[in-house]
């Protein structure tokens, strides 16, 4: 059993141990989209790379309930594991599980039925557009998979586990990179291809994740107490947590589509640098988002325990770590982001590689600034205090799309878009500091429903 107590030891050492495999987790998550997008624009074209790119604007609207779901799940758990109350821990896992079942399948025929007015909506253009709906509808079918995936490696990280979710997303994404490749040149399948390979190493990763839950679950004693597989109250536990995490990817997802739609009317070459660019700039991302993650487990443990005094020793420690991260990470997309587009486009054309370079380059320097909201934001959603975390999340999306509307139309065009980022991001972690300032980890909102 790798269970963790996240309650004693050194802070800083403990987040260490236990953000570190997290991290190297969110990177292979990554290589299943950068692998679709890698394998499309090499060996089928750069219209195929911006089908699949243009589709995954899309896909971030599931991946938002599917991460809602997960976090709603994981803090709430995290607090009931640092309480030691193993019963209601149990129930809340099997409540998820239920809840999230009926969630997806709502989500699927929902997604399935509504596939090309939503890539009309943003304006997906005709070249693209049948790739872009092949891409999403098998991408749609894999929701089961991605949610319960998600929902498993929630409870692994409540529970203090980071390690095993990082071996199954190692094992899974390298042959997804294997699986893209042999679709595309050896079965000539083109852009259902990638789609079919993410399909597949999804599916196995999800069983296995599962079926590893239920069976440490059982090695976990609940003493006497009996254990209840749904909770009413529970569940309203664990929506107070998900609502507002889904809600706020949620939101974000919908601001990137409007982006996405702007991006689109500039043409193929600039949607095909977007993708590529966008895909890097996510990887750095969800990587800080990860991290933020394992700091709100850190805090809802120790407040689940009641050792409210670990939490800022938590968060400090949590920005050592994103700050170390974002120097290599910087540097690389700033003054190596040229070679890295490559890898995506076997011929670029000179609007497609100017903009994807001109992204980067925009956007690498604010690193150090987003870094800091999103730890700092994990320990708001840790302590169960996402009216704050929500403020600030919806600040930093309406000034992007605001600004990416309003300076595209200017002499700027494309560099526009790109200059909103920034500003929303540097807006945001104000307020995401000036909340944590005034005092997290003092009382849990969630804990005491």
């Amino acid at each position: 059993m790798m269970n963790r107590d996240l309650t004693t030891g050194r802070p800083s050492s403990v987040l260490w141990r236990f953000c570190l495999p997290l991290f190297a987790s969110v990177v292979f998550q990554q290589l299943y989209n950068i692998a679709d997008s890698l394998v499309a624009g090499k060996y089928i074209g750069e219209n195929a790379l911006a089908a699949v790119g243009n589709s995954y604007e899309i896909t971030l609207i599931f991946i938002a309930f599917a991460f809602g779901c997960n976090m709603g799940c994981s803090v709430v758990v995290s607090q009931l594991f640092g309480a030691k109350d193993y019963s209601r821990m149990k129930t809340a896992v099997f409540t998820s599980m239920i809840f999230t079942a009926g969630l997806c399948l709502f989500l699927l025929l929902s997604g399935l039925l509504s596939c090309e007015r939503l890539l009309r909506l943003i304006r997906t253009p005709e070249s693209i557009l049948p790739d872009s709906e092949l891409y999403l509808r098998i991408y749609l079918w894999g929701l089961p998979f991605m949610f319960f995936y998600n929902i498993a490696t929630g409870i692994f990280t409540a529970l203090g586990d980071s390690r095993t979710p990082f071996v199954f997303l190692a094992l899974s994404s390298t042959a997804n990179i294997f699986l893209d490749i042999l679709f595309v040149t050896g079965f000539e399948m083109g852009v259902s291809g990638v789609a079919w390979a993410t399909f597949l190493c999804q599916g196995v990763s999800c069983t296995l994740a599962v079926w590893t839950v239920f069976r440490r679950l059982r090695s976990v004693d609940a003493g006497r107490e009996k254990v209840q597989i749904w909770s009413s109250r529970l569940l309203g536990r664990i929506i107070a947590i998900a609502v507002p995490s889904t809600l706020q990817q949620s939101f974000i997802s919908i601001g990137n589509i409007i982006i996405q739609s702007v991006i689109n009317s500039f043409g193929a070459g600039v949607v095909a640098g977007y993708s590529a660019s966008v895909k890097l700039n996510n990887l750095v991302i969800t990587s800080f988002t990860t991290m933020g993650n394992g700091v709100s487990s850190f805090t809802a443990q120790n407040i689940g325990a009641k050792r409210e005094d670990r939490v800022q020793e938590g968060w400090k420690a949590g920005l050592k770590m994103v700050w170390l991260l974002c120097v290599p990470l910087t540097l690389l997309y700033f003054f190596g982001g040229e070679l890295l587009l490559r890898l995506f486009m076997d011929e670029p054309g000179e609007t497609a590689l100017s903009a994807g370079l001109r992204f980067l380059k925009i956007l690498s320097p604010f690193y150090f600034v987003v870094a800091t909201k999103l730890v700092t934001d994990g320990v708001l959603r840790g302590a169960g205090r996402m009216n704050a975390f929500m403020v600030a999340t919806f600040t930093d999306l309406i000034l992007r799309v605001a600004l990416a509307i309003l300076l595209s139309r200017t002499s700027l065009g494309a560099t526009g878009i790109w200059c909103a980022w920034p500003v929303g991001w540097v807006t945001a972690t104000g307020l995401s500091l000036l909340f944590y300032g005034r005092g997290t980890g003092k009382r849990s909102d969630v804990a005491q429903t």
